[in-house]
């Protein structure tokens, strides 16, 4: 990804809300499924890592990533976001 795109798609998640939630549990099977689903309908998804996390936010990142085939696109603070084109009709077009 280079860093065009990775501008465009942080320019189109600075308005989204935060849909996954990670806490004190870290990263679980469960929020790996969620993740999953969420970028197979929507392909760009916005994270936010909770206080009680025992990992931090690049940790987190860095794991759904590996684990959902995605890419990071941007990591600040306690919120993080990533990216996946969707296997059938992407969404989302990179240039």
């Amino acid at each position: 990804m280079t860093s065009k795109q990775r501008a465009m798609l942080r320019s189109m998640a600075n308005t989204m809300q935060p849909i996954l939630h990670v806490g004190k549990e870290g990263v679980t099977p469960n929020i790996v499924q969620q993740a999953w689903e969420a970028l197979e309908a929507r392909e760009l998804i916005k994270g936010t890592v909770l206080e009680t996390s025992p990992q931090s936010a690049r940790e987190v990142i860095a794991e759904l990533c590996e684990k959902t085939h995605a890419e990071p696109v941007q990591c600040i603070g306690s919120k993080f976001v990533i990216y996946r084109p969707a296997s059938k009709d992407p969404k989302i077009v990179l240039e």
